[in-house]
């Protein structure tokens, strides 16, 4: 099969000082390494650099892709990521060391990435399953010695499997799914307005009523939930896959119109904690709520990588009629109405002093604690029609986000071509949570088609 070119230099588009989108520039000719001499990290990057610094976290957030077919070798996938992903400056980057556990972190240019360091196949003790496997690797933090992300060739049956691993410092979610379509084949020409999908176009800066909004939604709204506590070193990972059918009857469940694949995730997810007994009934407390990440690059710099996301809290209604809890979260998450508040709370995160103090340490604590959200919920698709790498074609993936202080849980829906795969982390304290909800998610969303 015929390898294409990749247009890669939306990379450069970023202005490292605010962290946001940028026009576009002419990159016609060479262009300088945008962090040669080490620039202070914006405040998202910064932010998870402190929790594994400071809070003793693993900041290792994964996506795992299923591929049906004859692996690659080794030095085939290495030739390939240098091909496709040298060309990325954000990949080159090492996160500064000091001497000074107060000092703002930096980001500096290593020179380009070793594929042999960077690059590798299976794991040490060879777990028994691709789960295992992945659990153990997304336990491990990421050495500060060089680029903080490593590509892993692993055993699936019928098959085999890829992990982009990466500290969160350094990538999103949308970041790895630009990766994997940069890395494969595209079978056929990209979905019909993929790109809007992913990105919306710009509708100018937020306004005033928006920014203040995003200032008073930093109020306590979320319940605390049973399993919120310590997070361990260990971790446990669950999967369900969701066929494209049962998905798309599940957003015909919607009294008037069509939810959106965001909202019936919601949804389940809402229903499963009550099923299994978490969601409680404590009135005099505030509800369950949800943290939903919302990409908040323009439709032109949609491949831009590094942390360009917003957090949206999001209310899990838990009562008993499903369509109405559809129909509640669907109401809550409409696009329009997500992303002026996305944007709004993404120019005041913008703003934030690249220094560390009281007030800033402190909201820093409470943002990643239960009081703010009693959940960390994540959706992501590829929108890319059919991908291939070689002969083998990719069939599923899986966002696997990092865990945070307080909430040894995570929940996240994934989508690519035909299939959705629900995907549940915990960590070792937690494990029997995590097949439980995958499960439960998986049969709340059929449960809705009904």
């Amino acid at each position: 099969m015929t390898e294409r070119t990749q247009d890669t230099t939306p990379d450069a588009l970023t202005d490292h000082t605010t962290g946001l989108p940028q026009p576009r520039r002419d990159t016609s000719g060479p262009q300088p390494a945008p962090y040669a001499a080490g620039i202070a990290m914006p405040p998202l990057d910064a932010w998870f650099h402190g929790q594994q610094s400071s809070e003793h976290l693993c900041m290792t957030a994964g996506l795992l892709i299923w591929f049906e077919g004859p692996p690659p070798s080794l030095s085939e996938l290495r030739e390939r990521v240098r091909r496709r992903w040298g060309v990325f400056p954000r990949l080159r980057l090492i996160p500064s060391t000091t001497s000074s556990a107060s000092a703002w972190p930096r980001w500096t240019t290593g020179p380009e990435f070793d594929t042999a360091a960077h690059v590798t196949a299976g794991t040490e003790g060879r777990p028994a399953t691709l789960e295992a496997d992945t659990a153990l690797l997304l336990a491990r933090p990421l050495a500060p010695v060089r680029p903080p992300w490593q590509l892993h060739l692993l055993s699936s049956p019928g098959g085999f499997a890829l992990l982009i691993r990466v500290h969160h410092a350094l990538l999103d979610g949308t970041s790895m799914v630009t990766l994997l379509r940069s890395l494969l084949d595209a079978s056929v020409a990209p979905l019909p307005g993929s790109g809007a999908r992913r990105a919306h176009a710009s509708s100018g800066p937020p306004t005033r009523r928006a920014l203040t909004r995003a200032l008073t939604d930093v109020l306590p709204k979320a319940r605390p939930l049973p399993f919120h506590g310590p997070v361990d070193a260990r971790r446990v990972v669950s999967f369900e896959r969701v066929s494209r059918a049962t998905l798309s009857a599940a957003r015909d469940a919607l009294p008037s119109g069509r939810a959106s694949t965001n909202a019936v995730f919601l949804a389940a997810t809402a229903a499963a904690l009550r099923t299994a007994g978490l969601a409680g009934r404590w009135p005099r407390l505030p509800g369950v709520c949800a943290t939903v990440p919302v990409d908040v690059r323009t439709a032109e710099d949609a491949g831009v990588l590094g942390n360009h996301y917003a957090t949206i809290r999001v209310p899990l209604p838990t009562h008993r009629h499903p369509a109405r809890r559809l129909a509640a979260v669907d109401s809550f998450t409409r696009r329009a109405a997500l992303e002026g508040r996305a944007q709004a709370q993404a120019l005041l995160v913008s703003r934030t002093r690249r220094r560390h103090g009281c007030l800033t340490d402190a909201l820093g604590r409470y943002v990643a604690s239960p009081l703010y959200s009693s959940l960390l919920c994540s959706s992501l698709a590829t929108y890319s029609g059919p991908l291939a790498l070689g002969t083998a074609p990719l069939v599923a993936m899986s966002l696997l986000p990092t865990l945070s202080t307080g909430h040894p849980l995570v929940v996240s829906m994934s989508l690519h071509d035909t299939d959705a795969v629900v995907a549940v982390m915990t960590d070792h304290h937690q494990r029997n949570l995590a097949p439980r909800l995958s499960g439960l998610i998986h049969d709340e969303i059929h449960a809705l088609r009904l």
